[in-house]
């Protein structure tokens, strides 16, 4: 939830975001070598020495994909959306504080906003310039365009290269992790760090983490699972979670085909161990949910995810 505000004579906008979804972020190395001077040096950069090198992987801050764009004066300002997602998303507006404006269009109201910049989504006005006036406006967002239904007749590739199996050690429904809507019906794959990741389905690219590289079991870790999130051409989204540090080997707004190479597994974000976390999602009603899903095997049958099964890719 965001929330902005301005009141007359003033020109403040305030603008604060929590994102509830998914952050990109910028992962920094400090690298510390000596000079031919025996002088230490620091840089963010890969030195050109042959001295030896130490390098510090630097913490990771979050990187704001929606943004809030106001225009026109403050007498009477307009709102637009940048969205850096390459795909859509959902936002609504509303209300939380209003004395003496109106808004055109009135809110509340929702948006579905394609990558990039928007155009002008509404303005606010004063009623009386004679009066003193205020308003502030929440809004919140959700990616992926807003579908009634998902059909799960659909079956997925294993995401993971041909002859290779893997033991599921979390199904849909797990008691460790898999217990929200957003995670439901959610499948972790046992597997080793560096193990190739391939894409389940073919879709574009929506969205790349790739900087994290703390893991744990403490809540704190959530946000920072690297995971690459791919839009199927039906609005469902698949996420790939857990990966390993700098080795997504796709960007946002790519079209990827069935089976290609997107990056490699590890060990990041809310993780007591290595494995692929994979589920399929949609925006129902303002919230991302995961769905149930089932794969294929090399002879066409189809493979529903249960816990200590075995899959294997081709």
């Amino acid at each position: 939830m965001s929330n902005i505000a301005l009141m007359k004579g003033s020109s403040l906008l305030v603008a604060t975001v929590l994102c509830f979804i998914t952050c990109n972020a910028f992962g920094k190395k400090l690298y510390q070598y000596k000079d031919d001077d025996g002088h230490w040096n620091y840089t963010d950069k890969p030195p050109a020495t042959e001295q030896e090198v130490k390098v510090r992987q630097l913490d990771v801050k979050a990187k704001q994909r929606i943004w809030l764009i106001k225009s026109g004066d403050s007498e009477q300002p307009y709102y637009a959306i940048q969205n850096d997602f390459a795909g859509p998303v959902e936002i609504m507006f509303t209300f939380s504080v209003r004395e003496n404006v109106s808004a055109y269009p009135e809110l509340p109201r929702k948006y579905v906003l394609g990558s990039g910049l928007s155009g002008k989504l509404f303005k606010i006005n004063a009623n009386s310039q004679q009066m003193p006036w205020r308003f502030s406006v929440d809004y919140k967002y959700t990616i992926g365009k807003p579908l009634d239904s998902y059909d799960s007749t659909y079956e997925y590739q294993p995401p993971f290269a041909p002859g290779q199996s893997f033991r599921i050690s979390q199904a849909f429904n797990g008691s460790i992790s898999h217990n929200d809507p957003y995670n439901q019906y959610a499948v972790d794959f046992s597997m080793p760090e560096g193990t190739a990741i391939h894409a389940a389905r073919e879709g574009v690219v929506m969205a790349v983490e790739s900087d994290f590289f703390r893991h744990g079991v403490d809540k704190k870790y959530l946000p920072e699972a690297n995971s690459v999130r791919i839009l199927h051409d039906d609005g469902s989204m698949a996420e790939y979670a857990h990966l390993e540090l700098e080795k997504a080997v796709v960007f946002p707004g790519e079209t990827v085909g069935k089976g290609q190479l997107i990056g490699y597994s590890g060990n990041t974000g809310f993780s007591s161990g290595p494995h692929l976390h994979f589920a399929i999602q949609y925006n129902k009603g303002m919230q991302l949910v995961s769905v149930p899903f089932s794969f294929t095997t090399s002879s066409g049958n189809r493979f529903l995810p249960e816990m200590n099964k075995t899959l294997q890719g081709f």
